[in-house]
């Protein structure tokens, strides 16, 4: 029989020994090969499952056994290879872990015993030619170079990251911090780490290979062989926790992970970001040529056991050896296990001979996935043991109840990721043979738990750590596509079907981004895909009715409900310009479709609301004292206080006066106005179109329409109750149409002596009392507060009743022997009382006011600041109060002429006081 063959492939990452063992493995019959890590045996398995099918590959690791019947080749974790197999080949991947303090021991049992029938190979770095030189006899050794080369570029921060970047973290703190900063600054990124269920590991590889995120972060899992199309790796930290103390890392360490940069000829680079330190540049020189400081020491632990008895199980285990090239291993969990479960008496009772000690080291090596503490991780063991030892099986009713509670995939990342370690630890029960009585059901039990929770890790994951709408659009820009935008009916945009904003009018407005890269790669792929919406959007606009079309009481301009514009001061008050919310990216053409349409709708909405202020602006017949009055009024948007224009109120002739009541203006007492103007659509715009004109920051609101009065606000601005077309008195503004026509009941009032309100007075006003009271205050009047005794209607007589009752002949008896009158006898003591008469009933009372005429200071008390008038007197002769009765007729001074009385003069209409002159005129 040929002696097998072995073979040392050595050199860095991307030489392609892996690929090579899988080919060589593929030449032999059968074959096993050993792999550092559950996830690259995974992903090896595939690789084999599609060259030869399913049939002939089996997956052999702690948690997983995929054993067909036929099969021939064996895809295992190291500490998962079976032994005396006898395959025809047999490979150990990244031999070079033989030093690792906490699985060195397995790798070097494998490089010093497990061998293939016909050819053993050993693939691993550099480092470790010297040891397996002295170690293994008759070995050859293969040097391979590094497909491309690997450049060292320095330190860039996460913002900077270039595109196919792995960033590596080295807690899991630290993994989830830097994820969830490339989402906001990327749009995402994959997650890998060691302890991820293979399910949960491809799933998030598979959406980095395939472009959904440009960015994966991992621990230095990645460094162990995954094959990824990374071009460059950056390092956040440099030193991590060994599991004893935090350590600095090696540069061979450092070279492992940095070596998953670039693929087979393609060239990467590496760096550090983050807090992490720059690499000194001997630490650069080694990684970018590959040499580094051989292994001197190899970890070792006696693998010919003996099972006598627990002690004697312990005392091979801590055998020591002379050779200089090993060094035994620090105390593992296994070991530790048995020396716990060794201290109680009741295990060692039961492990009393071979095969129970040896079933004891068998528990003992079920590894500690939920990192508990080794009290509770040894209390979990002496149950399972003490059910294999007296039944020969695990209790399957104790055994569903544990898997049940971690079957469940609700809740966030850390709670799926502790129950994925948990069903760890029972899936990795179910694998071992002859544990339970239905094993193949636990098996696909067990496995169906944790794909479940990894299904739930990665849509968890992929759900905090990653924008599919940004990684989307990344993607679809990169590869230069063409976007497909979509507006529906509510204006939400979305591309490539993925929500980003929402269209308002001819403004985008976008979905918050988490960063300013991310808002600006949204609206660069946004504003490319929506430009035909933009002129789709402006030709409906256009050909859109005016009912369509409003303005708000702030100056903005809507379409339904979305603003496209607001009004700007104009050159004349009576013609605002339009200013248009419109996006740059929209482009000129839209602007301008925009901005006549709206400049059209605010001209129509001009001529239809102010009509007949228009007609007067532009009646040429009016000339002299009436044109100038007429421009005042213009100027003033229909509605001017008297006092304002007391002078050119006076200088108006009755030709002139009659020129200007056929635009329909009214001069009262109070305000020169033009009825129609005081409609709720004219004050709405006249109010809007006075506050541009006035430069004001902030608009005021109409006062809601068909109310008389309202309450007088203070701190308005100046004019504006007049131009609401109200005039403030008191605590309230009362209507500028109702106040005139409550002057116009105010004129025969004896405004001297006092007067009391009618219920006509309450009624216009839609006032109590109290309230018409204060308003007369605000007028000018004094009010006089008193009480009397209401005067109540005499009731209608009730119509007379017979004095004579019908009585019979006894009760007529009865009552000719009782007391006559009002007295009220007493049958028994004789005594006759008389009935005192009842005290009368206090009168009701009233409260009244009595209104005399107080003058302007009076008046002015009354108003609020803002509002008051340049000039507040009522136009008249005098101007000082109303004209009315001043006395009682019987006060009056009677007087005698011997001359025939003067003719008459006519009264001027015009004139609020003139018709209380007459008042004046002798009887």
């Amino acid at each position: 029989m040929q002696p097998s063959r072995i073979t040392a492939v050595l050199g860095p990452t991307n030489t392609g020994k892996t690929h090579l063992a899988i080919d060589r493995m593929l030449g032999h019959r059968t074959g096993v090969i050993g792999l550092p890590l559950r996830l690259l045996a995974r992903e090896v398995y595939d690789r084999l499952v599609r060259a030869r099918g399913p049939g002939v590959v089996a997956l052999v690791t702690g948690e997983e056994r995929i054993v067909p019947p036929r099969a021939a080749y064996w895809v295992c974790t190291v500490e998962a290879m079976p032994t005396g197999m006898g395959c025809d080949f047999l490979a150990v991947d990244e031999i070079q872990l033989c030093a690792d303090p906490e699985r060195g021991h397995i790798f070097t049992d494998r490089l010093l015993h497990a061998r293939g029938l016909k050819e053993t190979l050993f693939m691993g770095a550099e480092t470790i030619r010297g040891a397996i030189n002295a170690l293994v006899p008759g070995v050859e050794f293969i040097h391979r170079e590094r497909f491309s080369t690997l450049t060292h570029t320095g330190s860039k921060k996460l913002s900077r990251m270039p595109a196919r970047s792995a960033i590596v973290g080295f807690s899991v703190e630290n993994v989830y911090a830097i994820a969830e900063l490339l989402r906001r600054q990327k749009g995402g990124a994959a997650v890998v780490m060691g302890a991820l269920s293979p399910r949960t590991r491809n799933a998030q590889v598979e959406m980095y290979q395939n472009g959904d995120v440009d960015y994966l972060v991992a621990t230095d899992a990645i460094g162990m062989g995954l094959n990824l199309d990374v071009k460059h790796v950056a390092f956040s930290a440099t030193s991590k926790f060994d599991g004893t103390r935090m350590r600095e890392l090696r540069p061979e360490e450092l070279a492992q992970i940095a070596g998953r940069a670039g693929r087979h000829t393609a060239s990467g680079t590496f760096g550090v970001t983050g807090e992490a330190s720059e690499l000194d540049d001997g630490t650069i020189e080694q990684i970018t040529t590959h040499r580094f400081q051989p292994v001197k020491k190899l970890m070792w632990r006696n693998s010919d056991l003996q099972f006598g008895s627990v002690k004697r199980l312990l005392q091979t285990l801590e055998k020591h050896t002379q050779d200089d090239w090993l060094t035994r291993v620090r105390e593992s969990d296994d070991l530790a296990a048995l020396r716990a479960l060794s201290e109680d008496s009741l295990i060692t009772a039961r492990a009393h001979d071979g095969p129970s000690v040896r079933l004891l080291w068998d528990v003992c090596r079920i590894p500690d996935f939920r990192g508990i503490s080794r009290g509770e991780h040894a209390s979990l063991l002496t149950r399972i043991f003490t059910d294999l030892h007296q039944s020969g099986h695990v209790d399957e009713n104790w055994f569903a109840l544990q898997v049940a509670r971690i079957d469940r995939d609700d809740g966030d990342i850390d709670t799926l990721s502790k129950r994925l370690a948990y069903i760890r630890t029972w899936t990795y029960v179910a694998q071992r043979k002859g544990w339970l009585r239905d094993e193949n059901h636990w098996r696909d039990a067990t496995r169906a738990v944790e794909d479940r929770l990894s299904d739930a890790l990665h849509g968890a994951l992929t759900q905090r750590f990653v924008d599919r709408r940004t990684s989307v659009l990344l993607r679809r820009l990169k590869q230069k596509e063409s976007l497909v935008a979509d507006v529906n009916d509510q204006g939400e945009v979305t591309v490539e079907g993925e929500f980003i904003g929402k269209l308002e009018g001819f403004r985008f407005r976008m979905d918050k981004a988490g960063s300013p890269d991310e808002a600006k790669t949204l609206r660069q792929a946004s504003v490319a895909a929506l430009a035909p919406q933009f002129h789709l959007r402006a030709d409906r606009f256009y050909n859109a009715p005016d009912t369509e079309i409003d303005f708000t009481e702030q100056g903005g301009l809507m379409w339904g409900d979305q603003a496209v514009g607001k009004l700007s001061k104009g050159s004349d008050p009576l013609k605002p310009s339009v200013t248009v919310f419109v996006d740059d990216e929209a482009g000129p053409d839209v602007a301008a479709k925009v901005q006549r349409r709206l400049q059209h709708f605010i001209d129509r909405k001009v001529a239809a609301a102010m009509e007949p202020l228009l007609t007067l602006a532009n009646d040429a017949a009016l000339t002299g004292a009436a044109k100038g009055f007429a421009y005042r009024l213009v100027e003033h948007f229909g509605i001017i206080t008297r006092g304002e224009v007391a002078d050119e109120v006076k200088a108006l002739d009755q030709d002139a006066r009659g020129a200007l009541r056929k635009h329909g203006i009214r001069f009262g007492q109070f305000t020169i106005f033009m009825p129609l103007l005081l409609k709720p659509a004219p004050t709405r715009l006249r109010l809007v179109l006075w506050a541009l004109h006035n430069d004001l920051s902030e608009f005021p609101e109409s006062p809601p329409p068909g109310l008389v009065t309202v309450p007088a606000a203070a701190g308005v601005p100046q004019g504006y109750y007049t131009m609401a077309g109200y005039r403030a008195a008191g605590e309230r503004a009362i209507r500028i149409d109702m106040l005139e026509r409550l002057a116009d009941m105010l004129r025969d009032r004896d405004s001297r002596g006092g007067f009391e309100a009618t219920a006509d007075m309450l009624s216009i006003t839609g006032m109590t009392l109290v309230q018409f009271a204060n308003l007369m205050t605000g007028l000018g009047y004094k009010a006089e507060p008193g009480e009397r005794a209401k005067v109540k209607a005499p009731k209608a007589e009730e119509p007379a009743k017979d004095a004579t009752p019908d009585v019979t002949e006894g009760e007529a008896a009865e009552t000719d022997a009782a007391p006559q009158g009002d007295a009220i006898g007493d049958a028994a003591t004789g005594i006759v009382e008389t009935a005192e008469p009842a005290e009368p009933a206090a009168p009701e009372m009233e409260a009244f006011y009595t209104f005399t005429w107080g003058g302007r200071a009076a008046r002015q008390q009354g108003k609020p600041a803002g509002d008051r008038p340049r000039d507040d007197k009522p136009a008249g002769k005098g101007r000082g109060k109303p004209k009315g009765k001043g006395k009682p007729p019987s006060e009056k001074p009677q007087s005698f002429a011997a001359k025939p009385k003067r003719p008459e003069k006519k009264i001027d209409p015009d004139n609020p006081f003139a018709a209380a002159l007459s008042g004046f005129k002798p009887e």
